[in-house]
């Protein structure tokens, strides 16, 4: 029976942390729930802006104080969902930008104009990037925490050892190959040393030596870390929709950067690339394909300091833009933030904004920011921040998201499904099991289909109202 007992209380103990019970433990004090899905460090950045907060002892509207609980929260994305629609969520939830719209338009969060109009907070105040990845259909919900832009980052010493000026990295596509071509080193059989592509592919029968032989290292490949198969066309002026109604998947832009991603399958060999790419190790992992030089060069977002600097300490390297095709877009990168939002049916909205918008001022957002190594969205940042920052390239990652040709991922209610349809047809290129043109083609037909069906569901329900 005793056992039974303690059973029991540990369950509903549990139940209480993962649910965000009421946890109003005194008639002063308001306790908010915040899930959050960091840990490690960037957990810790998080949790002293919570403690810094709850020290302050702010008061909401009624005169009590508000104090925050945060939980880290393992597949948040699921749990959130779930908690939302049985009437039981968090106050505060951080999410990832790409949920923010599908659940606004779920309906699973609240909007945040009535809040930001009464508290003074603008667009003013960000990064314009940053204002437009938390507005959905004209309503902000969200504010940013961290954000995060992506850059090339590459290995001097391996640009040393090839020859290559290490504090000159490729300004165009084009140089980007060529580089790649001189860093990319091949073991052929029954002979010592290796031996750069750039050489080998000077001898007559360099495609038989090269069926033959073993890569060891390479300059680049398109699918380290292949987090983002879908976003190779930005940097070839492409785009995935209109933004309104219609899905361009296979523009020429788009077709032409797959074409790029299968002439790396047709350089070097796509049975001789997976062999390769086998070698490497888990992400966070000193046998990560960059962090062991295995891969010279690779496309990283701001965080990637944090690793080089757990398990590479002592690596010489570089961060700088990621080449255009042709050198004919400059600062192109890839935007991200990680958002807090209010649930539906949260029990303490007022008090939630009140701790979100703390969380957006000055100092509160470059303690956070300065824990987890990024740079802050907020468009005012004291000299102090980047001169204790520990990232050499802070700036240059501060200035990709002011970039007129910075993007974000796309405010779509089928993302999830063209994400995947674009990472299938990213395989089959990379493959060579289809042309770019015809994967492509495909991924829009299947995708504007889906998207019509979508934009009629929304205006039958805009007319019901």
């Amino acid at each position: 029976m005793v056992r039974k007992s303690i059973i029991f209380f540990l369950f509903i103990f549990f139940l209480c942390q993962i649910t965000g019970c009421d946890r109003e433990v005194s008639p002063n004090i308001v306790k908010i729930s915040y899930w959050e899905k960091w840990t490690g460090f960037e957990g810790e950045a998080m949790q002293a802006v919570v403690d810094l907060f709850n020290s302050r002892e702010i008061k909401n509207k009624g005169g009590k104080i508000i104090q925050v609980d945060m939980i880290t929260v393992s597949q948040l994305d699921r749990r959130l969902l779930t908690a939302t629609a049985g009437g039981n969520p968090p106050d505060v939830a951080g999410i990832w930008t790409w949920l923010l719209t599908i659940y606004a338009d779920k309906g699973a969060l609240l909007d945040l104009n009535g809040y930001l109009e009464e508290s003074g907070i603008t667009k003013e105040h960000y990064l314009p990037v940053f204002w437009e990845i938390c507005k959905y259909k004209d309503k902000i919900w969200g504010l940013p925490s961290t954000p995060a832009s992506v850059a090339l980052h590459w290995n001097k010493r391996l640009f040393r050892e090839a020859g290559l000026d290490p504090n000159v990295p490729p300004r165009t596509i084009q140089q980007l190959d060529l580089m790649a071509e001189k860093l990319t080193r091949i073991k052929l059989p029954n002979q010592e040393g290796t031996i750069s592509f750039y050489e080998l592919r000077k001898k007559e029968n360099y495609q038989a030596l090269l069926a033959e032989a073993k890569i060891v290292q390479m300059g680049f490949l398109p699918s380290e870390p292949g987090w983002w198969p879908w976003s190779w066309g930005y940097w070839f002026g492409g785009k995935l929709w209109n933004g309104k109604e219609t899905v361009t998947a296979d523009e020429f832009e788009n077709v032409k950067a797959y074409g790029w991603v299968k002439s790396y399958s047709m350089k070097y060999g796509v049975d001789n690339i997976k062999k390769f790419s086998s070698s490497f190790g888990v992400f966070a992992s000193p046998q990560n394909a960059f962090l062991s030089s295995k891969v010279a060069m690779v496309s990283q977002g701001v965080w990637m300091y944090n690793f080089i600097d757990k398990y590479a300490t002592g690596m010489d390297w570089g961060a700088a833009p990621f080449p255009s095709d042709e050198g004919k877009l400059k600062d192109v990168s890839y935007i991200e933030a990680d958002v807090l939002t209010i649930p539906k049916g949260a029990k303490h909205p007022d008090e939630a904004f009140q701790f979100i918008s703390f969380v957006n001022t000055q100092e509160a957002m470059e303690l956070l920011c300065d824990g987890q190594r990024k740079f802050t969205p907020l468009r005012e940042v004291s000299e102090d921040f980047y001169r204790n920052h520990k990232n050499p390239y802070i700036r240059m990652f501060r200035k990709l998201a002011e970039s007129s040709n910075a993007f974000i991922t796309p405010k779509m209610v089928i993302w999830q499904e063209y994400q995947r349809e674009m990472s299938f047809a990213y395989e089959k290129i990379r493959d060579l099991k289809s042309q770019p043109k015809d994967a492509l083609k495909e991924v829009k037909r299947a995708m504007q289909r889906r998207l019509d069906r979508e934009l009629a569901i929304s205006r039958r329900l805009e007319e019901a109202k």
